[in-house]
């Protein structure tokens, strides 16, 4: 990930006040009050640089609004925004990436969602390994997204694809495969 596209995370999934900007409760930001106050600290892009930044982010990220006025991150904040996701039906697994120096800790207390709003949950194998590989020796766990779901809990997904969840108990994990 750009050192630019690493700033931009940081700004609007956690620390907005980096650069002195305020998310709305949707966590979105104008894109030109964006682009003003990252001209200010000292990083600044210009519309087609950022224009390029969201199209190529190889998470997607950030997500622009339908009128193009505005930005927010998809996924991942840990300040207080709601993102407006109905809930919806989930697939009848989802995986986990983690670290296996994370497997005790979770087994006994779940998937919780630590710093951030939500549980992240990748819908295949793969994605998981690259996800638990920023934190060590990867382990993907496997999710009974179906039998959570009849049990009461609910499921959104992000615009890039990412599930979310409040938190998953330990009795609903499992080891994923890779396929």
């Amino acid at each position: 990930m750009s050192r630019q596209s690493k700033f931009l995370s940081l700004v609007l999934r956690h620390k907005p006040e980096e650069i002195g900007i305020k998310l709305d409760r949707e966590g979105w930001v104008d894109i030109e009050t964006l682009l003003r106050h990252l001209k200010k600290a000292g990083r600044a892009i210009t519309r087609a640089e950022l224009d390029t930044l969201v199209a190529t982010s190889d998470k997607k990220r950030f997500t622009v609004s339908e009128d193009g006025r505005r930005i927010r991150a998809a996924q991942g904040h840990s300040v207080k925004i709601d993102l407006g996701l109905a809930p919806q039906v989930p697939p009848a697994e989802l995986y986990h990436g983690t670290a296996s120096a994370s497997l005790d800790h979770i087994f006994a207390q779940g998937l919780i969602p630590g710093r951030r709003q939500q549980v992240h949950l990748s819908p295949d194998p793969e994605t998981a390994r690259l996800v638990g590989r920023r934190h060590g020796k990867p382990i993907v766990l496997r999710v009974e997204t179906a039998r959570m779901h009849e049990d009461g809990h609910l499921f959104y997904r992000a615009d890039n694809g990412v599930w979310l969840t409040d938190n998953v108990p330990a009795r609903y994990l499992g080891f994923g495969r890779l396929e």
